[in-house]
């Protein structure tokens, strides 16, 4: 069984994310939480394996939860929600530790999907939907036209080129098909690149091709 400690300041909106997952034998909502300060709290006390995090509230808002509860409670998994499937704030949430985005309009379908994965440690957002946030928020420095990339001398030459498919909004399937290798092989690939980044998941990898130059604003695939 998950269980999911529920954030959100709308009272109507906890409600009925609980009852979208609470009658599934597979989850049980441990609590709800009206701000981001009484959800580490009961994170704390409760031990959820996912909270459902709005990341815009009063007194300590959903970023600065996700960070915290990263820090202190690093088996506790993040998903980030948000009124808005572009927001600055989602950005943030995944910087900070969130495994997962989803915006408030999702099917309950999607919603339980998400948990799902983001309980298993994979992040739960949309390629394309992430490289379009990054494009948007993300802010490359200026550099000088001789500047290179700064990537990671052990990265190899493949492994290179699926970092930058994966930044620029391609799925394994896709990537699989674009460098005519199995989707397995990506996977081990992509394995290997998070190990030599130091990050976490796909989107913690997404956000340090951004933040290194290795793609830059505009260069998604849509």
């Amino acid at each position: 069984m998950i269980r999911v400690l529920i954030a959100d300041d709308q009272p109507l909106v906890r409600r009925g994310l609980a009852l979208i997952l609470g009658p599934d034998p597979e989850f049980q909502v441990v609590g709800e939480a009206e701000d981001g300060a009484r959800a580490v709290a009961l994170a704390h006390e409760l031990r959820p394996d996912v909270v459902v995090m709005d990341i815009r509230m009063p007194v300590m808002d959903g970023v600065k939860a996700t960070e915290e509860l990263a820090r202190t409670l690093p088996d506790t998994r993040v998903l980030a929600l948000s009124t808005f499937d572009m927001d600055e704030y989602v950005v943030a949430a995944l910087r900070a530790g969130a495994y997962g985005f989803l915006p408030k309009d999702i099917s309950p379908e999607e919603l339980i999907a998400a948990v799902r994965i983001v309980h298993t440690g994979e992040a739960a957002v949309a390629p394309r939907l992430l490289s379009r946030l990054l494009s948007a928020y993300v802010r490359t420095p200026e550099r000088p036209r001789s500047w290179a990339p700064e990537t990671p001398a052990e990265l190899t030459p493949r492994e290179l080129e699926i970092w930058r498919l994966m930044a620029t909004g391609r799925g394994n399937a896709e990537i699989a098909a674009e460098l005519d290798i199995s989707v397995s092989t990506v996977k081990n690939h992509i394995t290997g690149i998070f190990g030599k980044l130091g990050v976490r998941d796909r989107a913690q990898a997404v956000i340090a091709a951004y933040e290194s130059g290795l793609v830059e604003a505009g260069s998604g695939s849509g």
